[in-house]
């Protein structure tokens, strides 16, 4: 009887180290299903991995990167929101868990901009804020984040592309927001190209950067330069189809 207790219990053990192996394929899986573009069988995938493994940061941040992913594909804005928040959420888990990781603080900025793009007026600022405050956060954590020095280069930009009167009744309304700049837009965007040359978004981004700044000429040939690159993940095409609509405007 004492043999087979422990029997039991050394199969017990066998069982639980079993258990805990099984997400290793699965996120295998799911990663090469995100690496295919297949954003919707990689969050099934990476689903399934958080239930065998619940409580993995890591599992948490990429369910989170296939909403945010799935975000532009939805039917309406509803919709959009609802997946924009479910990143968020998840996003917000895995920070929870491992508060000192870039990636992850990184993802609730980006969570935060999607919601933006959807939310009213007020709801814009607060997250407006919030994307600064993540991605410098970030940036503290890992300052060769390269994706960091993209998301505060794209924040930079578009904020001081704001017009005077926009920004007047957005202080006078709602608190106004951190002040901005072109050339910091373009420098955090040139520091990204630097840490990643291979990543067609940075250069991408640099273009409207630049083209937000007044200078056209050194906007197409960023575009030029992210253009010639190939598509390698879920938002290429669509920010290749930015630049290439930038263009066509400029001739």
């Amino acid at each position: 009887m004492k043999f087979l207790r422990s029997l039991a219990g050394l199969l017990g053990m066998v069982a639980g180290l079993l258990a805990a192996a099984e997400p290793g394929p699965l996120v295998q899986q799911a990663l090469a299903a995100e690496t295919r573009l297949e954003t919707e069988g990689a969050l099934h995938l990476f689903q399934q991995a958080d239930v065998a493994q619940p409580n993995d940061a890591f599992i948490l941040q990429k369910i989170a990167r296939q909403y945010s992913d799935l975000v532009v594909e939805q039917p309406d804005v509803e919709a959009k929101k609802r997946y924009a928040q479910m990143a968020l959420d998840y996003a917000q888990r895995a920070v929870a868990l491992k508060p000192d990781d870039a990636v992850n603080v990184l993802s609730l900025a980006v969570c935060h901009g999607k919601l933006a793009l959807y939310s009213d007026t007020p709801a814009k600022i607060r997250y407006a804020r919030l994307v600064k405050e993540e991605t410098e956060r970030a940036l503290v954590l890992d300052p060769n984040y390269a994706w960091a020095h993209h998301l505060l280069g794209r924040w930079h930009y578009e904020v001081a592309e704001l017009g005077a009167a926009s920004k007047f009744f957005v202080r006078l309304l709602y608190g106004g927001l951190p002040a901005a700049s072109f050339d910091e837009g373009i420098r955090q965007l040139q520091r990204a190209t630097e840490l990643e040359p291979g990543e067609l978004n940075h250069w991408l981004e640099l273009g409207f950067a630049y083209a937000a700044a007044g200078q056209p000429a050194a906007a197409r040939t960023q575009w030029a330069h992210g253009l010639a690159m190939p598509a390698r993940r879920k938002p290429d095409e669509p920010a290749k189809q930015r630049a290439r609509a930038a263009l066509a405007r400029l001739d």
